[in-house]
């Protein structure tokens, strides 16, 4: 890997003498690049709005329909609110996921520090989004389990025994939220990066690179796709059971 990876982009200059230089980090990087690109994009397809549609606007609206209609099937009409967090989390995803398509440039989401960061806006997020349709209290004491739903007097004879058992588990369950997201994003987009890197390598020493090109390139964007899809749809999902818990 080493061998057939590029360079860090970006160096810090060094401003005083005696101490290097550093590199900002090749996923801050590529980050930035995505985030520019998806604002130039939507941009584009926004500035000149009008009844029939052109190229942009068009793939823009079927986008927007595609995250609306996964919302309203999961969470409901309400659940339109919370487009712009998902629908920001899938296209910058699968963008990230389909970067290393142009040469010199790498997945983002190839790197943990990427997809914890993307787990952990997620984990706030629908806490944030339960307390706030819920109540304080009233979340809370989703963290009891079945507990919170014992008649008043099982409850006095029992359930209070079984609370500090009932939150260590939510609260594991919780943080293993993050590190599901997180990992299985980082691992298979890593894993992904590597087996085309070495594919490239490989052809462009026995076969002509446009020979596989093609289907390399599709077998990125397919899998990329399906990363995306699966982050926010357990996004969708976590956010539904707490925003919107008693509806379920």
């Amino acid at each position: 890997m080493e061998a057939i990876e590029a360079p860090p982009l970006i160096k810090i200059p060094n401003f005083l003498p005696g101490i290097p230089g550093a590199f900002i980090p090749d996923h801050v990087v590529m980050t930035w690049i995505v985030m520019a690109f998806l604002i130039g994009v939507s941009y584009l397809a926004t500035r000149q709005l009008t009844e029939v549609p052109g190229l942009m606007q068009n793939v823009m609206e079927t986008v927007i329909e595609a995250f609306t209609g996964m919302l309203d099937s999961m969470i409901g009409h309400e659940g339109r609110r919370y487009l712009p967090l998902i629908g920001s989390a899938g296209l910058f995803i699968f963008f990230s996921n389909i970067l290393i398509l142009i040469p010199g440039l790498r997945c983002p989401t190839a790197n943990l520090n990427t997809t914890a960061s993307l787990a952990l806006i997620v984990f706030i997020s629908y806490h944030f989004f339960g307390v706030r349709k819920q109540g304080l209290l009233t979340y809370l004491k989703h963290f009891l389990g079945p507990v919170g739903e014992f008649p008043k007097f099982l409850l006095i004879a029992m359930g209070w025994i079984l609370v500090p058992a009932f939150i260590l588990v939510e609260v594991i369950s919780h943080l293993a939220r993050v590190l599901s997201l997180s990992i299985r994003l980082f691992g298979n987009i890593f894993g992904e990066d590597t087996v085309f890197l070495f594919i490239l390598f490989l052809t462009s020493i026995m076969w002509p690179i446009y020979v596989l090109a093609p289907l390399i390139s599709g077998l990125v964007i397919f899998t990329g796709l399906v990363q995306a899809l699966i982050f926010v749809m357990l996004s969708t999902m976590y956010i539904a059971g707490a925003a919107h818990h008693e509806e379920h």
